[in-house]
């Protein structure tokens, strides 16, 4: 299932109650033999946690999910962090390529979420070309794992046919590069093609020389996220694959430090909330236009209405919401709002989360 289509499910759920279970994965041996360990420990906590307050009868199916999830998690293919959501109508579980501020377990009406909205907002599908003048091979990515290597009528390219064949010319420059132009023009319309289909963006793995020729002759350079100077050693997909992921998450990173700014500008105009009361109340009325919470900030509440609640200490509280800031989220997020949870401290200057109201 699409972490989108996972997301919207899970969000909206409304049950008695919902249990998310998050923790921090490694994705290599020995050190994943302790995910084991952590994992048993916090599902121990959360069968207690259910008994104590719901008690069996009526949460029979969940406590049997509880006991025997552990048997669909295979810890030698975890990523960064693991994610478990159970009730008596749902299992899923979600491994994800970010580490997890919201680690532990979450019991609630409605499952804890906010993972899953970082790996939305950060999950990005991109194409990879490895460009030479020796053939040409496209990839499509989604974060650091290529998906599948692109294959049509186009690609991958076999090695440039548009030789010097004047052996009058074969010491000019400008023949030559024009010959290269003529090659890297060709690739030019074939990516714009893919990228025109897909509407995905490219970083492109080759030499400066060769990106600044094909920069020359494209016909739309902004499908170009940049590139990344080829090492002939490193070739394999899978690792041009992590080169290349490095480089987009510098880019994300820009563009929260930009939303940063956007809030930042936006204090002047008076539509900046910070008490976290009025951004619940703005986010479910539909005012959210843009929210960023800190990625070390989390709020356990006890609901006092539709529109209010206390702020709490113990999330075993009888129904506690572990995390509002979940919550929020979801609204602002499913109300075409756009959300950022980012560990940049620029943000700790306007407080821990902030939402920017449409009006």
């Amino acid at each position: 299932m699409a972490i989108r289509n996972q997301l919207e499910k899970l969000a909206t759920e409304r049950n008695t109650p919902c249990v998310t279970i998050s923790l921090n994965t490694h994705r290599t041996h020995p050190d994943n033999l302790q995910d084991e360990i952590v994992l048993k420990n916090l599902l121990k906590e959360a069968e207690d946690r259910v008994i104590n307050e719901f008690g069996k009868r009526d949460v029979a199916s969940l406590l049997e999910k509880i006991q025997h999830v552990t048997s669909e998690i295979d810890v030698n293919h975890n990523l960064d962090s693991l994610h478990i959501f159970l009730s008596n109508d749902t299992e899923e579980i979600v491994k994800s390529t970010w580490e997890t501020s919201n680690s532990g377990v979450h019991i609630s009406e409605s499952f804890a979420v906010r993972s899953l909205i970082k790996d939305v907002n950060r999950s990005e599908s991109y194409l990879i070309m490895l460009l030479s003048q020796s053939g040409v091979h496209l990839y499509e990515a989604v974060n650091d794992g290529i998906v599948a290597e692109i294959k049509n009528d186009d690609f991958p390219f076999s090695q440039t046919r548009h030789y010097n064949t004047f052996p009058d010319k074969g010491s000019d420059p400008k023949h030559l590069d024009d010959l290269l132009r003529e090659y890297f023009n060709k690739v030019d319309k074939a990516l714009v093609k893919v990228s025109n289909e897909t509407g995905l963006q490219c970083l492109v793995i080759c030499t400066e020389d060769n990106y600044s020729h094909l920069q020359h002759v494209a016909d739309k350079p902004s499908i170009y996220i940049g590139y990344a100077a080829v090492d002939y050693n490193k070739v394999a997909p899978h690792q041009i694959v992590l080169q290349a992921w490095e480089i987009v998450k510098e880019k994300q990173s820009q563009h929260r430090a930009k939303l940063i700014d956007e809030m930042k500008e936006a204090v002047a105009q008076g539509k900046v909330l910070t008490d976290l009361q009025e951004i619940y109340q703005a986010s479910i009325d539909g005012r959210g236009d843009l929210l960023i919470v800190h990625q070390d900030f989390s709020q356990p509440v006890l609901m006092t209405g539709e529109r209010t609640f206390d702020l709490i200490e113990d999330v075993t509280v009888p129904n506690a919401i572990d995390d509002i800031t979940s919550t929020i989220a979801w609204e602002v997020l499913s109300k075409n709002g756009n959300v950022v949870f980012t560990a940049q401290d620029e943000i700790k200057d306007l407080g821990k989360i902030v939402l920017k109201t449409r009006y």
